[in-house]
């Protein structure tokens, strides 16, 4: 039961959010609140101790604090850091975090290339009758939902409880 929390969780979670903020440029707050609630239930009971735990959370308030610096700054949305914050926790403050990030900062840069791009050829894809949410269009903002959830679907496989996961299933 615990094992497939972890293989639902996590990647619905990330679903969800990146979904709707491609098609709204919002997140919903439960996402966030569903993967902060549903690592501490499951992190006892895959077996990580105090300690690890407390890395995961560490992990997940240095993330907490870069994006509340950007959100300050007008760089990053609000949805955007909790949901990078919160994902960061079943992440811990290990390499799989530092891979998160990158993979993250990676497909954020290229999804902000491809849509800069459509915003700059709006009056072809109009006229051609391609079907794009008006949000990429239209909105000033950049779904960086969507670079979290793909990201985070890249860097998952190395994470400590998607590792326990496959342990616990051997």
């Amino acid at each position: 039961m615990i094992t497939a929390a972890i293989f639902l969780i996590f990647p619905l979670c990330l679903t969800i959010a990146a979904l709707s903020d491609l098609f709204t440029m919002t997140i919903p707050n439960r996402a966030s609140v569903i993967l902060i609630g549903g690592f501490l239930i499951i992190a006892p009971f895959i077996g990580l101790s105090f300690p690890e735990i407390g890395m995961h959370l560490g992990g997940a308030a240095i993330v907490f604090s870069v994006c509340f610096a950007l959100f300050a700054l007008n760089i990053m949305g609000g949805g955007d850091a909790k949901l990078l914050s919160a994902a960061a926790l079943w992440f811990g403050f290990n390499t799989s975090l530092l891979e998160f990030v990158i993979y993250v900062s990676f497909m954020g840069g290229l999804i902000t290339v491809l849509i800069v791009s459509l915003r700059a050829r709006v009056d072809l894809i109009t006229a051609v009758g391609l079907r794009v949410p008006g949000s990429l269009l239209v909105a000033k903002k950049i779904p960086y939902g969507l670079a979290i959830g793909i990201g985070g679907f890249m860097a998952y496989p190395s994470s400590p409880l998607m590792e326990a996961a496959l342990a616990h299933l051997n």
